[in-house]
């Protein structure tokens, strides 16, 4: 069993046992009696007999806490044990690091665009519709239940391979690196959702197997997930994106440490996944170059190879605490290569400083809270699976980038989520945290708030117009209306049956 499955269990165990143990009439003779309350006592106000919680819960449970801790971190705990807080800390971190992306497009792409000659907010306002796109998606994605996207799983795989086959024969190659197919004159990267599509079927797969129960053979669990894997990796390694690979290899671990994988068989797989990244670096030249500089800009700062990276990290350091200002950056202008995509997040150390840095730090934080939290608990094995997979992915992503621009990891072209421009990462990337909000609402808690709150505005005012069926509920009051009309007219003819023979009889 997995272990993310195996503390629901045991805490819904513990819950019910105590639950047993309260009411105090379900264990037969060796149930505990219940408590008498001794002569004389008052039962508090608004609780239980002792001055216990209302409802039987631990005496005086919620003031214990609330002694125990300061202020805000009740006020925060309080606010984070509501129904949907998980889908409300998804959303909001989301919509913040999206706002602070277009702000920094805005910002970096004006300097490029004016440096080719192309119109200066030609850029920004291509992130800016690909962002307007992503939100409808992400709004379509929340509302969808986990069938849906389980429908979705090979149809959207076999896009991607075939995507990137089509990469690798007529594809777009930029700097050494082949990714982005011409599509109508955008350049689509299908290595974006191979990512998402590695998501969904994985998920689906690794599910339908523990449902037949399949899964305490090891060769289960790798075949033909594995494979499948495999095969994803080297079209896109193909291309020289080593990247991309690593990011598709952490996404295939992550679906086995959430199932519940042995310890040794990810030790080896680790294993085996190094020596192939190895593997790959030794036998591509430009990946070899990357490692390169990595190395030789931790030794000198006059290596000509890391001038990107040398460049990224004194733009990132000048910024000093609250930076020099919104668009005031001078790096921008010629000095970062890529500034607007891969180096975006030493632009934004320069114009936020080290507060921005951090928030931004702490907004990604927050996605990995929520994501870890909704795969804890979400009833079904795809959810979960999906859900911790896609917040490994997000967040892992953001290591990379972040780590690359402080030259603590060799740089790998992989975009900032949210934040970097390019319209295929944002919208494969508001889509899989769409899908997360969906998996927040199917927590067993939010699942009754949000079926206690009734419809939604949208689908009331749509039945409202006549646009919608009639929601179950309004069909049950009306049909038990009905029954109840139907009732009373039935009583009220037998009452006149009765009175009509009572007078005959006495006739």
């Amino acid at each position: 069993m997995s272990p993310w499955s195996a503390n629901a269990a045991s805490a819904g165990t513990r819950s019910s046992a105590g639950t047993r143990l309260d009411e105090g009439g379900f264990g037969g003779e060796s149930a505990e009696p219940a408590r008498i309350r001794p002569a004389g006592s008052r039962t508090p106000r608004g609780g239980a007999p002792g001055g216990g919680a209302p409802g039987g819960g631990a005496p005086g449970g919620g003031r214990q806490r609330a002694a125990g801790m300061p202020g805000g971190a009740f006020r925060l705990t309080t606010l984070l044990d509501r129904p949907l807080a998980s889908y409300y800390l998804v959303l909001g971190c989301t919509l913040l690091l999206l706002a602070i992306g277009l702000l920094m497009v805005l910002s970096t792409s004006t300097a490029y665009d004016l440096e080719i000659g192309a119109p200066p907010y030609a850029m920004f306002i291509k992130q800016l519709l690909g962002a307007l796109a992503g939100l409808a998606l992400m709004w379509l994605a929340s509302k969808a239940p986990p069938r849906v996207f389980r429908a979705f799983a090979y149809p959207l795989l076999l896009a991607a391979v075939l995507g990137l086959v089509l990469v690798l024969l007529v594809g777009q190659q930029i700097d050494g690196v082949k990714r982005w197919l011409d599509v109508a004159g955008n350049a689509v990267q299908p290595s974006e959702f191979a990512k998402l599509a590695l998501v969904l079927w994985g998920a689906d797969l690794l599910a339908r197997k523990e449902k037949l129960g399949q899964l305490t053979d090891w060769r289960h669990l790798l075949v033909p997930l594995l494979p499948g894997v495999a095969v994803v990796c080297m079209l896109v390694m193909l291309g020289n994106d080593l990247g991309t690979t690593f990011l598709l290899s952490v996404i295939f671990l992550a679906l086995l440490w959430v199932i519940g994988a042995p310890g040794k068989l990810m030790f080896g797989l680790v294993a085996l996944l190094a020596f192939a990244v190895l593997m790959l670096i030794a036998v591509h030249p430009n990946e070899l170059q990357r490692i390169a500089a990595f190395l030789s800009a931790q030794t000198s700062r006059n290596c000509l190879s890391c001038y990107q990276l040398t460049q990224g990290k004194d733009a990132l350091g000048s910024g000093g605490l609250f930076g020099v200002g919104l668009g005031a950056s001078t790096a921008k202008w010629g000095w970062v290569p890529l500034a607007y995509a891969d180096f975006i997040f030493s632009i934004l150390g320069e114009e936020l400083g080290l507060v921005g840095a951090i928030c931004v730090i702490l907004l990604y934080g927050g996605i990995a809270f929520a994501g870890f939290r909704i795969a804890r608990r979400v009833p079904d094995t795809f959810s979960r699976l999906a859900a911790g997979a896609i917040t490994v992915w997000i967040v892992a992503q953001a290591l990379v980038n972040m780590g690359a621009v402080l030259g603590l990891l060799p740089i790998t072209g992989v975009p900032l989520p949210l934040i970097s421009a390019g319209v295929s990462s944002l919208i494969v990337t508001m889509v899989a945290l769409g899908m997360l909000m969906a998996f927040a609402r199917s927590e067993p808690k939010a699942a009754q708030a949000l079926a206690a709150a009734g419809p939604s505005m949208p689908r009331r005012l749509a039945r409202w117009l006549g646009l919608g069926n009639r929601p179950r509920w309004a069909a049950g009051r009306a049909g038990s209306g009905r029954a109840g009309l139907d009732r009373g007219r039935v009583g009220a003819g037998a009452s006149k049956v009765a009175r009509s023979t009572g007078t005959a009889g006495r006739n």
